[in-house]
């Protein structure tokens, strides 16, 4: 997964020069007696020359300096005296400046101005990026101590009364391109309707639904209300205290720029233990790290580590594709614009910044636009056949901007669930990866979409699903991918089965936690691709976000998040 705002000196360049050039060097032996002007039929009869007939000037126009100075100088030998030099225009000082001297100031502009289109500056982007610069705090100046927690009280369990949404959302344009090309792909429609702007800036029903007592925001950074969030979920003050050594370890690998890297060695740490290979893969990276910081409730407005999310975010803001809303990196692909994506309209929606609104929808429509519109999937490239794994990933982020009431298609719900068809076997209980199989990790990614899209308890293939997921928690012990995945489908799903997972998970995940040295705050697991390709950074992320599904702060993990479908 692959990540990294961007006249009057001419004007003054050119005054200095001309001033150079106002006084010409004069002619002769500049063996003048008076300052005053001769006239030159007297310097011509003083010297005994022969007097010759002078012709009448033109009464028309007086004759140009240049002009004047061109016929005394053939009609009078200056003998020696010098003439007053008469004043010229910056027309003719141009004209009489020596070539070499115009070619210096040309190509001096020349250079100014590509110096000026090749450096970014941050403030191109503060229009975007204004409500980020909130403070000056360095990531130093973070107090990273974890204080001690308070027993839980007493959890209101009173009914959530719901807002219901009659308005009819219109629905995005998404622009079809054959061969994708970052610099050619038609521009995409950034403009959000009046469905979202109503509704998430003056009514933020995110703060109300999906939740345990009515309220997932209220007091968010206070270590109080999540460990009472995280007790209603079914955590504790143990999975509490690993989510803050995690946060607290990905707070130290943050690199000076805002980003984070999958080789965490990069950030002045070069003994770091068990490194990924994606070491340029810093949008994917970066956007792993900002979803475990709002998974907790952590913005870049509230928390004990705002200034790190805000870093973050401006980061991804700054790289973003302004032409496309796309993340697309080498080494990263889809599956980095999907992460990113997913970190941005989550922390939309906790905070309202209107300045992550354009941008959160301009993600959305690069996605639709990179469906595959044969098969319905995603897959590393644009509209490219699609893979289980890659759609995961889009299809979480358009059910957070879903959730965020940005503008999704119809028809790209659709295509997601005809690809979900296509790899499915025992009529959705399994799911494979390009083809109908039954892989761990593809089948709890394909059963979440499923959830997505409005599979209720009581689907008969669900079932089947949630019961197969039981049977390979111990065998996927150290498959993150599969765990992060699983936890959101048993979470969701409920009642005995979510805690007889959790019974299992929660232990394992706290144990596993590295507790000392560099890497205190950490997971890493030996074997499987994406672990290697990851490293710790990537272990860690998933690790540290499955143990949120107990806080329910971001929307994507809220029980409503399966309750509103997509429409199709």
């Amino acid at each position: 997964m692959a990540l990294p705002a961007p006249g009057s000196e001419s004007s003054s360049s050119n005054s200095s020069v001309i001033s150079s050039q106002q006084q010409p060097p004069a002619t002769g032996n500049g063996n003048r007696s008076s300052n005053t002007p001769v006239a030159p039929r007297k310097v011509a009869k003083a010297a005994g020359v022969p007097k010759a007939k002078a012709p009448s000037p033109p009464k028309a126009a007086p004759v140009q300096p240049a002009r004047a100075q061109a016929v005394a100088k053939s009609s009078v030998p200056l003998l020696g005296i010098e003439e007053e030099p008469p004043s010229r225009t910056w027309r003719e000082l141009v004209i009489m400046a020596p070539s070499w001297l115009i070619s210096m100031l040309v190509h001096a502009l020349v250079l100014i101005v590509l110096a000026l289109m090749v450096i970014p500056s941050e403030n191109s982007f503060q229009a975007a990026l204004s409500a980020l610069n909130t403070d000056e705090e360095s990531v130093e100046d973070i107090e990273e101590e974890f204080e001690e927690l308070e027993p839980p009280e007493p959890l209101d369990l009173t009914e959530t009364v719901e807002a219901t949404v009659d308005t009819e959302v219109e629905q995005a344009e998404v622009v079809d391109v054959s061969n994708f090309n970052d610099d050619t792909a038609a521009k995409l429609d950034m403009k959000l309707n009046d469905f979202g702007d109503i509704k998430v800036m003056a009514d933020n029903l995110t703060d109300r639904i999906g939740t345990v007592n009515g309220n997932a925001l209220s007091g968010r950074g206070s270590a109080k209300s999540r460990l009472r969030a995280a007790v209603a979920g079914g955590g504790g003050k143990d999975t509490e205290e690993a989510v803050a050594r995690a946060l607290k370890w990905l707070a130290r690998h943050q690199l000076p720029n805002g980003a984070w890297s999958f080789d965490h060695r990069l950030a002045n740490h070069p003994n770091g233990k068990d490194p990924g290979r994606l070491r340029d893969a810093y949008n994917g990276a970066t956007g792993l790290a900002l979803m475990c910081y709002v998974g907790a409730g952590h913005t870049h407005k509230k928390g004990k580590y705002k200034n790190v999310v805000r870093r973050g975010l401006y980061y991804l803001l700054s790289r973003m594709n302004k032409r496309t809303g796309s993340w697309h990196e080498p080494g990263g692909n889809m599956y980095s614009h999907g992460i990113c994506t997913i970190a941005v309209c989550e922390a939309y929606a906790l905070t309202r910044d209107r300045s992550l609104r354009g941008p959160a929808q301009a993600a959305i429509n690069f996605i639709c636009y990179a469906q595959d519109p044969v098969g319905g999937g995603w897959r590393y490239q644009p509209r490219s056949p699609g893979d289980t794994s890659v759609v995961g990933w889009q299809f979480m982020a358009l059910k957070s901007g879903h959730m965020a009431y940005l503008a999704i298609p119809p028809k790209t719900i659709q295509g997601a669930i005809q690809f979900l068809n296509s790899v499915q076997t025992d009529s959705g209980a399994y799911y494979g990866y390009t083809s109908p199989g039954r892989g761990p990790a593809t089948t709890a990614v394909g059963l979440l979409c499923r959830m997505y899209t409005g599979w209720k308890h009581e689907e008969p293939a669900l079932q089947r699903g949630v019961e197969a997921l039981l049977k390979l928690q111990d065998r996927q012990k150290r498959n993150p991918y599969f765990y992060y995945y699983a936890a959101q489908v048993l979470h969701h799903y409920g009642g005995e089965e979510w805690e007889q997972w959790n019974r299992k998970m929660r232990p394992w995940l706290v144990e596993t936690q590295e507790k000392e040295g560099h890497e205190a705050g950490s997971w890493y697991f030996d074997g499987g691709h994406a672990n290697e390709a990851g490293g710790r950074h990537f272990v860690t992320c998933l690790s540290c976000m499955t143990l949120e599904v107990y806080y329910r702060y971001s929307p994507i993990y809220k029980k409503k998040s399966v309750e509103d479908e997509f429409e199709e």
